[in-house]
């Protein structure tokens, strides 16, 4: 097979559809390349629904939307035990979790129970109903979105379960030019949304799996990783918790992906400064004085890339 020829096809089936957000996709991307769940934030309208949907579509595996609500409960997720009545005997139900790909809409409407239940399935990869435990298909990938701007109403993730997911994305606005082709897309009748073709397959998504696994990382990018996970340790006005090993993990295999998708066989420093932001910004906890002084993750990732030396 070739990946990468593959991976071009499906940008452009996928590109059919959306249009601009080329970060957002480029994540989701690597995020399916390396088994690592993604937590989108940003405000209603920006396209984080249809994304993941057109993605799930032309990689051609099992996809599933939940519309997180306060009233959902685990089971609406995992599944559930019904008694048969004529058998006498309890048949499970299994849940929309039984998926390759799922799409947890608005992941902070629902109850920490329900949360909790989502997150689980994603760290074990595994779901128990009743007395049995069920292992979930590979691949299985997550993205989860959440609305920024409304509190009222809502269970924001705490910090440590936000460490489940791989990244973190900010989804900003498309320019004016992207939107300007959004528009004319969107309300002329004579433009039906394009069709998208399935390019992938269950076994494409496991076998670029472990072509990214193999690409190569230089033991001195290994150190200039560490340098910066460890810089987040250090004692500091402004950070309550420092970033945790998954980070170190995260932040190589996200780097390994990105090499990947743009046509390298190995891991520069690069690639490493341009996933920092979305693998620490939600491991880097911030203290009561960074938010009084309004800095932000951001910002601090930004004074560690300039103090730690490049390799």
């Amino acid at each position: 097979m070739d990946e990468r020829g593959k991976v071009a096809e499906l940008r452009r089936e996928i590109n059919k559809v959306i249009i601009g957000q080329e970060y957002m996709l480029d994540r989701i991307l690597i995020g399916l390349f390396t088994g690592g769940h993604i937590l989108l934030e940003g405000v209603p309208g920006l396209a984080k629904s249809l994304t993941a949907s057109t993605v799930a579509k032309a990689v051609g595996v099992d996809f599933k939307r939940i519309q997180f609500t306060p009233d959902l409960l685990p089971a609406d997720i995992l599944g559930t035990e019904i008694y048969h009545q004529k058998t006498g005997e309890f048949i499970v139900k299994k849940g929309p979790v039984f998926s390759n790909f799922i799409l947890a809409d608005e992941v902070n409407r629902a109850p920490a129970k329900v949360q909790s239940a989502l997150l689980e399935a994603m760290q074990e990869e595994q779901v128990t109903i009743g007395e049995l435990t069920y292992s979930l298909e590979k691949p299985f990938f997550v993205i989860a979105t959440q609305n920024p701007l409304e509190q009222q109403g809502t269970y924001p993730l705490p910090e440590a379960q936000q460490d489940r997911f791989m990244l973190k994305l900010k989804v900003q606005y498309p320019n004016k030019d992207e939107e300007r082709e959004i528009i004319k897309r969107f309300t002329t009748e004579s433009l039906s949304e394009p069709d998208v073709t399935t390019i992938f397959s269950r076994e494409d998504v496991l076998k670029i799996r472990e072509f990214v696994d193999n690409i190569y990382l230089d033991e001195k990018i290994t150190e200039y990783v560490l340098d910066i996970i460890f810089k987040t340790r250090e004692q500091s006005p402004y950070i309550a918790c420092g970033a945790s090993p998954r980070a170190s993990i995260s932040l190589i295999k996200a780097a390994k992906c990105r090499a990947f998708l743009e046509d390298r066989d190995y891991v520069s420093p690069d690639d490493i400064k341009a996933m920092v932001y979305d693998v620490l910004r939600h491991r880097v906890l911030l203290s009561y004085e960074a938010e009084a002084e309004d800095i932000t993750a951001e910002k601090l990732i930004e004074d560690i890339l300039d103090t730690v030396n490049l390799p």
